[in-house]
């Protein structure tokens, strides 16, 4: 790669990582705002709803946070500890995010429960209404602006944070439902739409984990996926045959192990010259990070056709 290169790949670097700072930043303000104004509403007028939509946000509070201290070591080169880079760092935060958010939603599950089993004790007021719509439309906007700048960096982190944000939007609809339903006389409803809000939690936590367990393990990706990188191999017009192709992830990048097979009769600078076109066009795909080619001289009978594999 050439100097020129390399620093355009480092400015690139330093511009997603900039990018990740503001966003998470931004998600820790929203969040922080939201708790405020949604806690001292439910305290004030007792409404399960409301502190189970505000609970839910420390949960996103302590996500966001953990994401801006610990995710952005993605971005780090790659040093003595850490030879092949800081990939796996940003699936394991976004880990962390969803196993809090199951438990806190376990946790206002029960509370929910408790509070039908003991009776709602919780009083009308429009700032409750007032609350849930703020609420609304300060996630909405951090949801757009985490949106916005993950278009460019692409991240898992971010994204399992903008799902978060998109679903406080719906868990804070469901709590309006339960405040209308206290303005028309069935205070019942606050508490049954807290424990809505609570299985949406879970719901969301547990998808957010599954995901980013993929990634920590080295789970292989897409048919499709696998298929690109396969076809980039035998397009080269020097390469008679593929065998041995494995993807697989590597945090949120693809790795790709493979034996190639060219003419035996090329010169070790001829072969390195394919070698290095093939590396780069793989790495030209979406998502694929380090590339490891085993050049075979062709007709030695390690090739498999695909239909084999």
């Amino acid at each position: 790669m050439s100097d020129t290169a390399v620093a355009e790949a480092g400015l690139d670097a330093d511009r997603e990582r900039r990018g990740f700072t503001r966003a998470t930043v931004v998600n820790v303000v929203g969040n922080a705002v939201k708790i405020v104004v949604e806690a001292a509403a439910g305290l004030a007028f007792g409404s399960v709803a409301l502190l189970a939509d505000a609970a839910h946000s420390v949960a996103d509070l302590v996500a966001s946070v953990v994401v801006l201290v610990w995710g952005r070591s993605v971005y780090d080169d790659p040093d003595e500890t850490h030879p092949h880079g800081h990939q796996r760092v940003e699936p394991l935060a976004a880990l962390f995010v969803g196993s809090v958010i199951v438990l806190l939603g376990l946790n206002l599950l029960y509370e929910s429960a408790l509070g039908l089993i003991e009776g709602p004790s919780v009083d009308f007021s429009p700032l409750l209404v007032g609350s849930l719509v703020f609420a609304m439309a300060d996630m909405y906007l951090v949801y757009w602006y985490t949106v916005r700048v993950n278009t460019t960096v692409g991240s898992s982190a971010l994204d399992a944070l903008a799902i978060d944000c998109r679903n406080d939007i719906y868990t804070s609809i469901a709590a309006l439902a339960g405040v209308i339903g206290v303005f028309f006389g069935y205070p019942v409803l606050d508490a049954l739409a807290g424990g809505l809000v609570s299985l949406l939690v879970v719901y969301q936590g547990v998808e957010i984990g599954r995901e980013n367990v993929s990634y920590l393990i080295g789970a292989a990706p897409s048919d499709e996926q696998c298929r690109a990188v396969a076809d980039v191999l035998r397009s080269h017009s020097a390469v008679s045959g593929v065998h041995d192709l494995v993807v697989f992830y590597d945090g949120t990048d693809l790795e790709v192990e493979a034996h190639v097979e060219v003419d035996g009769e090329l010169t070790l600078i001829e072969a390195h010259d394919i070698e290095t076109d093939l590396v780069t066009s793989l790495r030209d795909l979406e998502d694929v990070g380090d590339v490891h080619l085993h050049l075979d001289p062709a007709g030695i009978g390690e090739w498999k056709d695909a239909t084999e594999e």
